[in-house]
């Protein structure tokens, strides 16, 4: 009874197998590989090696790209080992067609990654750097980009000087680098990079992206008459650094143009920071103070020099930080009095004419503006840069809360912690003063230090008088001043000048 019961159920399955059509199921286990692609199964094949060779031999278009002697499975296919009944068995070729056309294939090299700095909005609120993700095959190729982008930056004598540790010491002026860098964090990793990824193979294509942050061809500009490197980057919103970085044939921003000449016009938009730290020593001159004393028996417009005032001189050593060769720090570590300055004595008329109406009507003009700042450094001038226009003059190396100036006589319009309306200008400013001059021009003081204005507003100032102390208050990544001169009021209506051309 039991037999008959066994072989009943043995015939039973052998029907139910054939009429369900499970045909493809072995009798024994054999060793297969079961091909996935994103998680989703393309079948078994006999062997994993001959899918890879299969793929490798049929990608001969890609090892000639990218001469390389090798293309890999993609990165989204895996292949498992399975042990199975299942006779369900695919081509290579099959699971090759599956494939080439949904997901691409891979080549070695390297995947570089290259963090982003976070910064700071406006408002305060803190941006977090994002990471770029760049392809080479060969390191090397990298590496020499680096370097040429750094080199960008960074006049090419100096920069091997400082490599090959001969640069000259400094005696009495001179400047030494002290250190460069990279700011951001940069990782090299050995990869298998999919080939619909932009792959670096050239160091020259890749040194263009560095720089612009594309690769597409810049901006060109033909050459008028009359045109300085100056005019042309000016008028095209880039700096005279941009300018000579995207043309280096052109050694200096003295460089002559010629009529008809075609030059590149490139706004850089580097892919990291380069820093560089140096240490300059140099002679600075100390301007002497004007005493003017009144003498009520001369009229209105009498004016006698009894003493001729002289400039003295400092022996000055600073620490400077560039960053992308735009110095964005600098502070004084030491100041020798070489000769203190002479004040220069003036007489004037102080007894009124009654034919002196309207005299001394004050214009501006140069020599006419007092300098704001207790040092005369300029760190970061008027001018346009990575797009944007700088529109004042940066004054720094003067020491945190040292005195700011009013450049004129005139009554305080703003002084405030906040940018306000000013936050519709170049940047967060910090704590800033704006004056009127009540001629059409005002003066604009920015990045105070905090709790360092010494005036509000509807105060009236005279030239000279102590208004604030340096500082680095909003968007500033050292302590400096932003000084600018403006023909009419500051982002209402008015126009930004240079103020270094009244002086």
């Amino acid at each position: 009874m039991y037999k008959k019961s066994s072989i009943l159920s043995i015939l039973l399955i052998v029907i139910i197998i054939l009429s369900t059509g499970f045909t493809n199921i072995s009798t024994h286990p054999q060793t297969l590989y079961r091909v996935y692609l994103k998680g989703h199964s393309l079948g078994l094949i006999k062997s994993k090696k001959e899918l890879e060779e299969y793929i490798d031999k049929k990608q001969e278009e890609i090892k000639r790209k990218y001469n390389v002697k090798k293309v890999y499975v993609p990165s989204e296919l895996d292949i498992t080992k399975e042990i199975t009944f299942d006779k369900n068995i695919k081509s290579v070729d099959e699971i090759y067609q599956d494939i080439k056309d949904i997901s691409p294939f891979t080549i070695n090299g390297y995947t570089i990654k290259i963090k982003g700095l976070d910064s700071t909005t406006a408002e305060g609120k803190k941006v977090k750097g994002e990471t770029n993700r760049l392809y080479v095959i060969e390191k090397n190729t990298f590496k020499d980009a680096i370097k040429s982008t750094v080199k960008s930056f960074i006049p090419e004598e100096d920069f091997n000087n400082y490599a090959n540790k001969t640069q000259t010491p400094i005696e009495d002026e001179g400047k030494i680098i002290e250190n460069i860098y990279i700011k951001n964090k940069i990782t090299i990793k050995k990869d298998l990079i999919p080939v619909d990824k932009k792959i670096y193979v050239e160091e020259d294509e890749l040194s263009k992206y560095l720089l612009f942050g594309t690769t597409k061809d810049q901006a060109k500009y033909t050459v008028q008459a009359g045109d300085t490197i100056e005019d042309v980057a000016f008028n095209n919103k880039i700096s005279t650094q941009e300018f000579l970085i995207a043309n280096p044939s052109l050694p200096d921003e003295k460089s002559l143009l010629s009529e008809g000449q075609e030059v590149t016009l490139g706004i850089l938009k580097p892919q990291f920071s380069v820093v560089e730290q140096d240490q300059v020593v140099f002679r600075e001159e100390k301007n002497y103070t004007t005493e003017t004393r009144y003498d009520n028996d001369k009229y209105v417009g009498y004016e006698q020099v009894i003493q001729a005032g002289a400039k003295g001189e400092n022996k000055v050593t600073q620490v400077i930080l560039k960053v992308n060769g735009e110095i964005t720090d600098r502070t004084t570590i030491n100041t020798e009095v070489i000769r203190e300055p002479v004040n220069e004595v003036i007489v004037k008329g102080g007894k009124q004419s009654a034919y002196a109406g309207g005299y001394g009507a004050a214009m501006a003009t140069r020599g006419w503006w007092g300098w704001p700042a207790t040092c005369g450094t300029v760190s970061s001038p008027f001018g346009y840069r990575w797009g944007y226009l700088h529109d004042g003059t940066d004054i720094s190396g003067c020491g945190y809360g040292s005195n700011i100036f009013a450049a004129q006589a005139g009554t305080v319009e703003v002084s405030a912690k906040k940018p306000g309306y000013y936050a519709g200008g170049y940047g967060d400013n910090g704590e800033y003063i704006v004056i009127n001059h009540h001629n059409g021009f005002y003066t604009l003081y920015a990045h105070l230090c905090p709790g360092c204005r010494a005036v509000k507003a509807g105060d009236y100032v005279e030239k000279g008088q102590v208004i604030g102390g340096m500082g680095m208050t909003g968007a500033a990544t050292g302590v400096h001043l932003h000084f600018a001169i403006w023909s009419g009021f500051p982002y209402r209506g008015g126009t930004a000048l240079n103020a270094m051309a009244f002086y």
